[in-house]
């Protein structure tokens, strides 16, 4: 280890050589330019050869800094991988992502897959409740909320504006060819949503059905799972609906779609470190998502 020279010096060198400029080496190491030129000319000394060519306005590396800088930045770089690789674990911060429990795991959870594979780095933790206000705000870093724009603070962020259509079996959806029969039929209703079978009725001139009739459900995801086992006609959020549309479990009715008059909002972020690359990142990606 005697030929091992100061890796604080090694450092500004790598910094110097990278950046050709002290002045950039420094403020990228926390430095004044002085002590960094000081540690470029220690090293230099210690050597008894010059890396560096001082220009008016530039740095430039001679022949021997060339041949040098190569293996300090690759050894520089090895140093800081293996204690990445060795703390990580322990330094590892977890995102909590708050979202409706149908949201959750109807349109997050099924691209949680992809969201790791691109962010590996990344521990997110993704919890549900089917209202928003029972998990305490201090333990979630990031809120997505469900409802319409009155409900929340003008600086939530709306992501999507959503729509609902009546959705049953595919054999049942098949022989429903009018809005009368529709309503006919066993209605499904989702507690808090139970006027769009309502506006429904109303949208094509009919009476609206008894709203003692049918099947009440607190969540979409009860709701589509009734329709498919073939109870009733649920009328679903089009982006609950899509992969239970897209694997054949269930079927849209007379191709009826109206806004819901709702939408998904990401919430002011409240946490401990609402600024953090890993909170943007995944702040981004719900944005993407949705969009």
């Amino acid at each position: 280890m005697s030929d091992l020279p100061n890796l604080v010096w090694l450092r500004a060198f790598e910094a110097s050589a990278r950046l050709r400029s002290f002045t950039a080496a420094a403020h990228e190491l926390g430095l004044s330019q002085a002590a960094v030129s000081h540690q470029i000319r220690s090293l230099e000394s210690s050597f008894g050869v010059a890396l560096f060519l001082r220009r008016a306005r530039h740095l430039e590396l001679t022949a021997l800094g060339h041949a040098y800088y190569p293996s300090i930045a690759q050894a520089l770089d090895d140093i800081a991988y293996s204690t990445r690789g060795l703390l990580r674990p322990m330094e590892a911060r977890t995102i909590t992502l708050r979202a409706p429990i149908s949201t959750a795991v109807l349109w997050i959870a099924p691209r949680l897959g992809s969201f790791q594979d691109r962010h590996p780095q990344i521990k997110l933790r993704l919890i549900s409740a089917i209202w928003a206000d029972s998990t305490s705000d201090e333990d979630v870093d990031i809120d997505l909320r469900l409802g319409p724009s009155s409900w929340f603070d003008r600086r939530a962020h709306l992501l999507a504006t959503e729509s609902v259509l009546p959705v049953a079996t595919p054999d049942v959806a098949a022989r429903l060819g009018s809005a009368q029969q529709l309503l006919e039929q066993n209605l499904i209703h989702i507690h808090g949503y139970q006027d769009n079978w309502l506006r429904f009725a109303k949208s094509q001139g009919l009476e609206p059905q008894d709203r003692g009739a049918g099947l009440l459900t607190d969540t979409s995801l009860a709701a589509i799972e009734m329709a498919a086992a073939g109870s009733g006609v649920a009328m679903i959020m089009r982006r609950y609906a899509q992969a239970p549309l897209d694997q054949g479990r269930i079927a849209r009715v007379m191709d009826f779609e109206m806004p819901m008059g709702q939408g998904h909002y990401l919430m002011p972020t409240t946490g401990s470190d609402p600024n953090s690359p890993e909170e943007r990142l995944v702040r981004d990606w719900i944005t993407e998502i949705f969009s």
